[in-house]
């Protein structure tokens, strides 16, 4: 089926939606062959909303990382069914009203639409009053057999153990006989040093043990698809970044309305810090924080959002160069009494060639961060500051 063929079949005003909006009909063969069996599907209204909120959880577009036609014609498609639902039924199927709102304020699709008015007028949301998406976390593992400990090598880092704000009153008791066990081991002629090198009862050691190190912190790119100012704060804007994640987009909140007009926030590709503990900003939670460069002298010298390399996708991994950290895996949640970010952050600046860095504070070694593709680099800032 040819991209001719499949829009051939569209209504006549859906038809010219697609064609004024000069939309990409493919970049590559597949891409081009799967343009046009969407634009088939909506042409022959094969299109169901439950089907669509599953494929498009974790997309930005339809078709690949890049508008397409296919796009235009199923927000064609989906103009008349959003501009009647009512706002309970917006919330039922989030990815969908998220995408539609992105795919309605892309300019070629704004003009295409503008031309054709009023057939295809803006469709308004108030997405900051829609309920969270609730996010749940993965409950702790069991604790192993102690069968099986006894086969098991020294534990790594990535290993999660209970800390101990977390214990139960249960467990307490018994750590207080492990320690016992361990001290009479000691004391033993270093008989059983051995086996007291091993934690008892199969706990490992806690992964935020020890100094702060950058490898800790989840660094990755992000994509706002949707940004709008804080209906309760003037300084400040909600985003939804798409981070690659299958829950779809996250809410952030960025403190950036004084600094970066709206118009630059809208479809930009960022890097985002993933691993901080949500936070309330006057009453809209936050999941993530946008790493931004702020001048040498000072947020009256300007702000700027840190720019990852060309042809980043939501959910690339970002590292900081160096043997010691580009394989090591982040903190799943960093904590916050712990002061990690806080204690790395002073090391984050832009170099002259403007690429973000962090300097160890002790060494002096220069660890750049970056993705596979390239570092990520503050558009127009030496010697700034990130956070």
């Amino acid at each position: 089926m040819s991209y001719e063929s499949s829009i051939s079949k569209l209504p006549s005003s859906l038809k010219d939606l697609v064609v004024t909006s000069q939309a990409d009909v493919g970049k590559t063969e597949a891409d081009k062959a799967e343009v046009a069996q969407w634009i088939e599907k909506v042409a022959e209204g094969e299109v169901a909303l439950p089907d669509l909120e599953t494929q498009l959880v974790p997309r930005t577009y339809i078709v690949s990382n890049y508008l397409t036609a296919a796009d235009v014609a199923l927000y064609g498609a989906l103009h008349p069914v959003f501009s009647q639902l009512q706002p309970a039924q917006l919330y039922s199927t989030p990815a969908v009203t998220r995408y539609f709102d992105h795919i309605q304020t892309r300019p070629s699709v704004l003009a295409a639409a503008s031309a054709l008015s009023p057939e295809f007028s803006s469709v308004s949301f108030d997405l900051a009053s829609a309920p969270p998406i609730e996010r749940k976390v993965d409950p702790p593992k069991k604790k192993e057999k102690a069968a099986a400990v006894a086969e098991q090598v020294e534990p790594t880092a990535a290993s999660v153990a209970v800390s101990k704000e977390d214990k139960s009153p249960e467990d307490r008791p018994k750590e207080k006989k492990e320690k016992k066990k361990d001290a009479a081991a000691a004391d033993n002629g270093g008989k059983k040093k051995e086996k007291a090198s091993a934690p008892a009862g199969g706990k490992a050691v806690a992964e935020d043990a020890g100094e702060p190190v950058p490898s800790m912190i989840d660094l990755r790119i992000g994509h706002i698809v949707d940004v709008k100012k804080h209906p309760e704060a003037d300084s400040l804007y909600i985003e939804q970044i798409d981070l690659g994640e299958e829950t779809g987009p996250r809410t952030v909140v960025s403190g950036l309305v004084n600094y970066i007009p709206i118009e630059e926030m809208r479809d930009k590709y960022l890097v985002c810090i993933c691993n901080l503990k949500p936070a309330n900003m006057r009453g809209v939670k936050s999941f993530a924080m946008v790493l931004a460069a702020t001048s040498k002298d000072g947020k009256d010298g300007g702000v700027e959002l840190i720019k990852p390399p060309p042809g980043s996708k939501p959910g690339e991994r970002v590292y900081f160069e160096g043997p010691d950290y580009e394989n090591a895996q982040p903190l799943a949640q960093m904590n916050p009494k712990k002061k990690i970010f806080e204690t790395i952050q002073p090391g984050f600046t832009t170099l002259d060639t403007k690429e973000a860095v962090w300097i160890n504070p002790v060494t002096k070694s220069v660890h750049r961060i970056r993705t596979k593709d390239g570092v990520c680099v503050a558009p127009n800032f030496v010697g700034a500051s990130l956070s």
